[in-house]
C-alpha cells in the first residue's frame, strides 16, 4: 500500500498548492471587492456574502396581536454587521469556504471530484481555456484457480495515475479552432499475468510497469469548417480517438468496452488484439465529419515508437516505418418511448510495414488487416438526452491477414446496464466474452484463448468508484498444459 499512500499524498499536495493559490489575494479578487463596496456606498442592495448570514441578529420572538401596541424604543440596539467586512459573493473561492463550513461531510459526498474543481481554481482556469484533471487507479488481483502459478504474490497490486491538461487556444491566444493536449502517466508493477496466469491478451490492461512519469501525449489540434474537419499532430495515441455524437471513434473505439480504468480490465475487452497498435509516439490524424451521424478518419503513427521517449529519435532517425489506419462509421439514433437510442458502428483497415518474423524463419513486411466495432443502446430508462441509464450491447471483430500475427481472428461481445439497482443510478454492471484464434505455427498448442469477465462499478461518490470483477480464462497462453484460470480483482478509482 506504500504506492497508494505515495500517490494520494501527491494528489493532496497538488490540492493544497492549488488551495494556497486560490486563497491568496490576487488583483482580480481585490477589484471585485472594490466594486462591491462601491455598490454599497451608492445605496445598492448587494446580496450578502454567505458567511455574513451567521452574524446577523436573531429575529425577536413573536408577540400576540393584543400586545402589539407601540412601545418605547429600547435604550440600546444591537448593531447590525457591517457589510464592508464581507467578501464579494462573485468570488467562488469564498463559496467553497462557506460550503466547507456548512456542508461538511455531505458536501464531500456530493462532489464530482475530490477537490471540487481544485477548490474553485478549476472554474477560473476553464474560463481562460485551461482544463486540468488528475486521477488515481489502484488494482488488486489474485489467481484463485489454474494458470501457471496460483500462489504467486508478485504483481497482485498495481496502480497508475493520469494527469491531463487541455488548452483551448481560442480562449487563451485568440487562435480560432486551435487546442493543445498534454497527458502524463505513472504506474507501478507489471501485474499478475507473467508470474501467475500467462494470458495472451493480458488480464490487467492498466498495468504499465514501474514508471515514475512519462509524458504520453503532447499534440496540437486544429478544427476547421465549424469543426467538420479536425487535424491532430504531435506525440499521440493513435487509438485515443475522437467523438461522433458523444461516442468514441477513430480508432477501434467502443462506448462499453474501451476504458480499463472504468470498464473491463482484460485487454481483450478494451481493444482488438488483431490490430498491432504502436506505442504512443509521433503521428498525425485527420478526422472529417460532414454529417452529424457520419465520419471518416485516417491516421499515421511511428510504428517503432517508444512511449518513454519524445518520439523524434524513432520517427526521424531510423527506418521510416509508419503504421497506417483508416476508419469510417455511422452513429444512428433509434426512436423509442424513452427517447433516442444511440448506436455507433465502425469499420477500419490497417497496414504495418515493419518486417516481422515468419514461422519459416524469414522476415515478412506489409502486414494488413481489418476490423469492425459496434455498440448500441437497447433500452433507456428516462426520456432525457443527458441520462445514460439503461441497457447497452457491444461487439467487435478483427482479422489479421498474414501468419506473422499470434492472433489472426478475434471476436468479442457483451453488454452493460447502468442503474440496474433502484437509487443506484450511476452504478454499472457488465459482462463480456472474447475469443482469439491462435496460429499454431507460432508455437501455441491450443487453437484459441477465450476469456469471460464480469464487473460491477459502484459509484460511491462522483469522485470515488469501487469495481469488483471476476475473469475466467480458458487455455491461458494458448497452452494445453496450463489449466483454465479464475482471477478475482477489485479496482479503486479516484478523481481529484
Amino acid at each position: 500500500m506504500k504506492h497508494f499512500a505515495r500517490y494520494v499524498t501527491v494528489g493532496v499536495a497538488i490540492s493544497a498548492a492549488l488551495a494556497s493559490v486560490v486563497n491568496g489575494e490576487d488583483e482580480s479578487t481585490k477589484e471585485e471587492a472594490r466594486a462591491w463596496l462601491k455598490a454599497l456606498e451608492e445605496g445598492a442592495d448587494p446580496k450578502p456574502a454567505p458567511d455574513e448570514k451567521a452574524n446577523q441578529p436573531k429575529p425577536a420572538p413573536s408577540v400576540p396581536l393584543a400586545d402589539r401596541s407601540p412601545k418605547p424604543a429600547p435604550a440600546e440596539k444591537a448593531e447590525p454587521p457591517k457589510p464592508a467586512a464581507s467578501v464579494p459573493p462573485a468570488d467562488r473561492t469564498e463559496e467553497h469556504k462557506t460550503e466547507a463550513k456548512a456542508g461538511g461531510f455531505l458536501s464531500l459526498l456530493q462532489r464530482e471530484t475530490l477537490t471540487d474543481g481544485w477548490f474553485g481554481l478549476g472554474e477560473k482556469l476553464e474560463d481562460r481555456g485551461i482544463a486540468v484533471s488528475f486521477s488515481l487507479t489502484e488494482i488488486f488481483q489474485t489467481n484463485v484457480h489454474g494458470g501457471t502459478a496460483m500462489r504467486a504474490r508478485r504483481g497482485r497490486h498495481t496502480g497508475s495515475w493520469d494527469l491531463e491538461v487541455e488548452t483551448d487556444l481560442e480562449k487563451l491566444l485568440k487562435l480560432k479552432g486551435g487546442s493543445l493536449y498534454v497527458s502524463a502517466e505513472g504506474s507501478w508493477r507489471d501485474g499478475l499475468d507473467g508470474p501467475s496466469v500467462g494470458s495472451v491478451y493480458g488480464i490487467n490492461a492498466d498495468a504499465g510497469g514501474n514508471r515514475s512519469m512519462d509524458v504520453t501525449q503532447l499534440h496540437y489540434e486544429q478544427a476547421l469548417f465549424e469543426e467538420k474537419l479536425r487535424i491532430r499532430v504531435g506525440k499521440l495515441d493513435i487509438g485515443g480517438g475522437f467523438e461522433c455524437r458523444g461516442c468514441p471513434v477513430a480508432f477501434d473505439g467502443n462506448a462499453f468496452a474501451n476504458d480499463e480504468t472504468a470498464q473491463f480490465l482484460n485487454a481483450a475487452l478494451v481493444n482488438n488484439p488483431t490490430i498491432p497498435m504502436p506505442d504512443v509516439g509521433m503521428g498525425a490524424v485527420v478526422y472529417v465529419q460532414p454529417l452529424e451521424w457520419f465520419y471518416l478518419s485516417a491516421g499515421a503513427a511511428d510504428a517503432q515508437a517508444d512511449g518513454r521517449e519524445t518520439g523524434f529519435r524513432t520517427a526521424f532517425h531510423r527506418e521510416d516505418y509508419f503504421f497506417i489506419m483508416y476508419e469510417t462509421g455511422v452513429a444512428p439514433q433509434i426512436p423509442s418511448p424513452a427517447g433516442q437510442l444511440q448506436g455507433t458502428y465502425r469499420m477500419g483497415v490497417w497496414h504495418d510495414p515493419q518486417p516481422k518474423a515468419h514461422p519459416s524463419g524469414s522476415l515478412k513486411r506489409d502486414d494488413v488487416g481489418f476490423y469492425v466495432s459496434g455498440d448500441q443502446m437497447l433500452i433507456k430508462e428516462k426520456d432525457d438526452e443527458d441520462d445514460t441509464q439503461g441497457l447497452g450491447a457491444f461487439a467487435r471483430y478483427g482479422y489479421a491477414g498474414d501468419d506473422v500475427n499470434p492472433v489472426r481472428i478475434f471476436w468479442s461481445a457483451g453488454g452493460q446496464y447502468q442503474g440496474l439497482i433502484p437509487r443506484r443510478d450511476d452504478d454499472v454492471v457488465a459482462v463480456g466474452w472474447a475469443q482469439g484464434r491462435l496460429d499454431k505455427a507460432a508455437g501455441f498448442t491450443e487453437s484459441h484463448e477465450t476469456v469471460m469477465e464480469a464487473y460491477y462499478n459502484a459509484a460511491v461518490t462522483g469522485w470515488f468508484n469501487v469495481t469488483p470483477s471476476v475473469q475466467y480464462v480458458i487455455h491461458p497462453g494458448g497452452m494445453e498444459a496450463v489449466k483454465d484460470a479464475v482471477v478475482l480483482g477489485v479496482r479503486i478509482q479516484m478523481s481529484f
